[in-house]
């Protein structure tokens, strides 16, 4: 319940906060028609756009288990992240398109003024504050959407910055600063996408988490006092949760129910670390040789 209202609370504020930006930049843009100011503006569009999908995506990634979705609905995530990485990278091609048009024409626009000064030093301090907003509540409850929506947030700090940089060069004389600005606001932009992309593909595809993840499942299960060595551990992502299946060698002449106290508690334990979903865990008799090396366990 914690973790439902907390994402979808992070989704409502980022959709304000963008809408805001989007009205502030669009004023100063059609009275000014600075490409920088008009290039932010776009940008906070596309923001405005996911930011409607990444409400949706959470509406539905928090639902709680059905019988349809025994684990929930949190593997909706990353395809949520994907999303909003295309609109990134849609709003970054439109931006270099305007911008090298704007070049070749040799049609720089005119100087955003004291206006475009405030509303891209208000949209950098505005960013940061949902940078770090996005970023705890992502860590704390393990959401790529969230993460992706922070990425995105702190590039918007760097591009807003930009941004500004072009409007003050314009001011001071240097009109074609106003378009050359635009593009790295662009370069900003596509790389936030491909981050988002780099991150999510990994829940999609299966692949293994981190190494210290691993050495902390094994870590829990080697700590057990009935437990003498621990082989085939295999943790992957799921969506952006992990299920982990790993084989531990006990003692033979232990009772079933012996055995089955241990991986139980086992797997109680390892469910304990907050990245985990599933844990499946096989118990051998350390007599039958099964052991694998594993420079680890």
């Amino acid at each position: 319940m914690e973790r439902r209202s907390a994402v979808r609370r992070v989704g409502g504020v980022v959709f304000a906060a963008n809408l805001a930006l989007v009205a502030a930049k669009g004023v100063v843009w059609w009275t000014t028609g600075s490409i920088a100011v008009g290039s932010e503006a776009v940008n906070s569009l596309a923001d405005v756009a996911y930011s409607l999908v990444v409400l949706g995506g959470l509406y539905l990634t928090t639902q709680p288990p059905d019988f349809e979705h025994p684990h929930g609905h949190e593997r909706i995530e990353p395809f949520v992240s994907l999303f909003v990485a295309v609109g990134v990278l849609a709003a970054g091609a439109g931006v270099i398109w305007s911008a090298s048009t704007s070049l070749m024409a040799g049609s720089y626009g005119r100087s955003a003024g004291i206006a475009g000064v405030v509303v891209l030093a208000g949209t950098a301090l505005g960013k940061y504050a949902l940078y770090y907003y996005c970023l705890d509540v992502a860590e704390r409850h393990h959401s790529p959407a969230i993460r992706a929506t922070a990425l995105d947030n702190r590039n918007d700090i760097l591009t807003a910055g930009a941004a500004l940089a072009g409007v003050l060069g314009s001011a001071a004389g240097y009109p074609i600063l106003d378009p050359l600005a635009a593009l790295v606001v662009a370069l900003g932009i596509l790389y936030t996408g491909y981050e988002i992309v780099r991150d999510n593909v990994n829940y999609l595809v299966g692949a293994a988490p981190p190494e210290d993840l691993r050495r902390e499942i094994l870590d829990r299960a080697l700590t057990h006092p009935k437990v003498e060595g621990a082989h085939d551990v295999v943790a992957h992502y799921v969506g952006p949760e992990v299920d982990v299946s790993l084989h531990v060698e006990v003692e033979g002449e232990m009772t079933l129910y012996e055995a089955h106290d241990i991986e139980t508690e086992i797997i109680q334990s390892v469910r304990e670390i907050p990245e985990v979903d599933d844990v499946f865990v096989h118990v051998d008799p350390k007599e039958l040789g099964e052991w694998k090396d594993d420079g680890p366990a």
